[in-house]
């Protein structure tokens, strides 16, 4: 079994308002990211909430995903990894955890995350573009335990991934979608306003 954590707790302190809930194209950022999480062939789909936990529950309802709340999300994200893992630490040999920012990130590059885990093996798979690590990463089980002792002051899943370096196998893409999260409102107008999206996931 293999499941997707996607990180949905943050307070957007940068972008000055929820920018998960901002509209591109008809949806929602967060919506793009759950459904093209679901179109991929993970078996489960896990949204961790936190603030404005029931704004984002809301656009979230009819979609086949799975929500948990995390109520120390103002600690950082780090708890939000680990409630997000300890949903799956006993049943799935791995799992993937997605910023809920990463609104370009299209369903053919977390499969291809996933194919590269199932043909070799490997402890952390991690895509990339120029040989920069971005997003998805996908942990294997037997890091589990390392992932759930992260904690900020030790840079999270950096310390992880550093620890392990010799086990790391990327995933070239040929787009940047990989190394691009939404931070401020000048992000969202450069890399979603005007975009044809849909055309980009058909590549």
């Amino acid at each position: 079994m293999l499941g997707i954590i996607i990180l949905a707790a943050g307070m957007s302190t940068r972008f000055g308002r929820n920018k998960l809930l901002e509209m591109v194209h008809g949806e929602t950022v967060i919506e793009r990211v759950v459904k093209n999480s679901l179109a991929s062939n993970a078996d489960e789909v896990i949204v961790v909430l936190g603030h404005q936990s029931k704004n984002v529950r809301r656009v979230l309802e009819d979609h086949k995903c799975k929500l948990v709340l995390n109520n120390n999300y103002h600690t950082g994200q780090c708890s939000s990894v680990k409630k997000g893992v300890d949903m799956l630490v006993d049943r799935a040999e791995a799992i993937i955890i997605l910023p809920g920012d990463v609104a370009l990130i299209t369903t053919r590059v977390i499969d291809a995350v996933i194919k590269e885990y199932l043909s070799s093996n490997s402890s952390i798979v991690v895509a990339s573009h120029h040989g920069s690590h971005g997003h998805p990463i996908l942990f294997s089980k037997e890091l589990f335990h390392e992932v759930l002792n992260i904690d900020e002051s030790t840079f999270g899943l950096k310390s992880v991934i550093n620890r392990h370096m010799d086990q790391v196998t990327r995933v070239e893409v040929d787009s940047t979608e990989v190394l691009i999260d939404i931070d401020t409102q000048e992000d969202f107008k450069r890399h979603l306003l005007g975009k044809d999206l849909f055309d980009q996931e058909k590549q």
